[in-house]
């Protein structure tokens, strides 16, 4: 960190593309001297911080039309990457889609921060807070690779994200997310939380998201959970899926499940938590937060 505090200053060249394909060939041509940027929220926060070089060069993608667009097609909803999470957090049909992932936005930083936050940025850090809500809400996300705009999976995208695998000049252009389906009958839970140091406009130390449904009796369909927080790597907990899939909700369970996050959630210490208390928060979290889904039900 010290290193890069001491390195000299200077004004990064600023390129304004008008499409995908000039904003392609820009990476290409620069290499690991140009970054894209669009809001440049946490890329600023990082190089004011020390913790990454200033690039020699930003990739405006503002200029770019349709990526922050946000509109329904077929039931589905289709989100720019430039959509800046303001709007976001406005929008009436993220909240009817995906109410976690719109929780989430609700939850990052400040007001004036999220009027330049974009959330294709957020997803494009691999750390985002929105990760773990769009892992449980089977998020696609549309790529530019140059030549053609394809969808991958969430999921899919993430890890090759985290294994270091992704092309750089890829370019995320935006997201689609769609309600999913369950049995006939069954109450819709999908929730979203974060734990910080402090109440509000803090950096996460843990966030967690579920998906689902639960039956008049208490049964669990469709489930997933995810976990995520700070800069660790937001991550699916197929344990505590499984024991949850068809099962009911009682104490019993709970005690098994919080046993299952913990052992398979993997994170780090900073200076400020250790890597049991992350742990433990996350199981405690989402143990607590299936609770009350079993007694929302209960009052159906």
């Amino acid at each position: 960190m010290e290193a890069l505090r001491d390195e000299p200053l200077w004004t990064p060249a600023v390129h304004r593309p008008r499409s995908l394909n000039e904003a392609w060939e820009l990476k290409r041509a620069l290499g690991a001297d140009g970054v894209y940027v669009s809001g440049s929220t946490l890329l600023r926060t990082q190089w004011e911080a020390g913790t990454v070089a200033m690039p020699k060069a930003l990739i405006d993608l503002r200029g770019i039309s349709g990526l922050s667009d946000i509109d329904e097609d077929g039931g589905r909803l289709s989100i720019g990457a430039l959509a800046d999470l303001s709007r976001c957090r406005r929008n009436a049909a993220l909240g009817q889609t995906a109410p976690a992932v719109q929780e989430a936005v609700r939850c990052i930083a400040a007001p004036a921060v999220r009027n330049l936050a974009t959330i294709g940025g957020n997803i494009a850090a691999g750390v985002g807070d929105c990760l773990p809500a769009l892992l449980v809400c089977d998020a696609e996300l549309a790529v530019f690779d140059g030549k053609f705009q394809s969808r991958r999976r969430m999921e899919d995208w993430l890890a090759d994200r985290w294994s270091g695998t992704l092309p750089p000049e890829e370019i995320l252009t935006g997201l689609w997310l769609a309600p999913p389906a369950g049995p006939s009958g069954n109450r819709r839970i999908e929730i979203f939380r974060k734990v910080g140091r402090r109440e509000a406009f803090t950096p996460s130390l843990v966030t967690v998201a579920i998906g689902g449904f639960i039956g008049s009796e208490g049964r669990l369909s469709s489930v997933k959970i995810a976990a995520g927080g700070g800069s660790g790597r937001p991550q699916r907990l197929s344990r505590a899926e499984a024991l949850l899939e068809g099962a009911d909700i009682v104490p019993e369970l709970l005690t098994s499940v919080y046993e299952a996050v913990f052992s398979q959630f993997e994170t780090y210490s900073d200076p400020f938590v250790t890597v049991e208390y992350k742990k433990k928060t996350a199981g405690n979290l989402l143990v607590a937060e299936l609770w009350k889904a079993l007694e929302g039900n209960a009052g159906k």
